[in-house]
């Protein structure tokens, strides 16, 4: 996964963050710390001496950490709070598989990081009044990039939606019979419309509402962003084949060659929105 690098600001302290999936965010502490410490990594080891931060990180794991090691957890706290211990980032994440809180390394972004819910508890043994200032500008970087994220997504919905309708005009003047009924034309345009599901999600509606049957919407209402940009693109496609009368068969092998290998660009290019996962409706490359 990329690495999506941000900035908030509190009080006059820029603070770093940085996420590879836009769900879990690491805040830097070394910056955190810059509040109070002219030596923030000093300032750091000393918070995570006492006891009850031993403890509340051991917890935070074992919510969010399948793999923490809980067994070796507990010899490893029994030190803590103590003058002779220390808390090592490395031994906590080599020994013991620890993912909350780590260093990165770096002349530009390195420093002690942690996951955002341990960064606040942090600032808030550091500074509640800090906390605040660092909350409320986090708040607002996370409303910005909800507010670009709903954009985007809305105007590829938008942009498939008009190229369904190129699709379902070529579906009219090469597949749709005189002699059709209304309900068997249906079933001509439903059968078109799933074979650019299997091409990009590799499941029709039909699968995917069996495999969801508590959500609201269909199988295109959950797709990425990244999945609707390559499901228009799949709609005018699949209508140029349509005109050149390929046979269904030959067409969803085409479909889903296409798909795999956008997907595959899309997720190659140098942006957040390249970071999304593609992989939420199981589209899977084929071998």
């Amino acid at each position: 996964m990329k690495t999506i690098k941000e900035t908030i600001h509190a009080q006059g302290i820029e603070i770093g963050i940085y996420t590879t999936d836009f769900e879990n965010e690491f805040i830097s502490l070394t910056d955190i710390a810059r509040y109070r410490s002219s030596d923030p990594r000093i300032t750091i080891h000393s918070w995570l001496r006492s006891r009850d931060i031993v403890e509340f990180l051991g917890l935070w794991e074992c919510l969010h950490n399948p793999s923490f090691k809980r067994s070796e957890f507990d010899t490893f706290k029994s030190d803590a709070g103590t003058n002779a211990f220390t808390f090592s980032i490395k031994n906590w994440n080599e020994q013991l598989c620890g993912k909350g809180i780590i260093t990165k390394s770096g002349r530009y972004g390195g420093g002690i990081f942690a996951h955002s819910d341990i960064a606040l508890e942090f600032a808030s043994w550091l500074s509640p009044e800090f906390k605040l200032y660092i909350i409320k500008d986090y708040k607002r970087l996370k409303s910005d990039e909800n507010s670009r994220l709903s954009l985007n997504w809305n105007l590829n919905r938008e942009l498939t939606k008009l190229n369904y309708k190129i699709h379902t005009d070529a579906i009219k003047d090469n597949l749709i019979l005189p002699e059709l009924t209304p309900q068997q034309k249906s079933f001509v345009y439903a059968d078109e419309a799933d074979l650019l599901n299997v091409a990009l999600f590799g499941k029709t509606a039909k699968e995917w509402r069996e495999e969801n049957p508590k959500a609201k919407g269909n199988i295109r209402d959950f797709a990425s962003i990244s999945q609707l940009l390559v499901l228009a693109n799949l709609e005018s496609y699949n209508a140029i084949l349509i005109d050149q009368e390929i046979e269904q068969g030959k067409r969803l092998e085409m479909l889903r060659k296409t798909a795999i290998k956008q997907l595959t660009t899309i997720r190659g290019l140098e942006s957040p929105l390249s970071s999304l996962p593609n992989n939420s409706l199981g589209i899977e490359e084929d071998k």
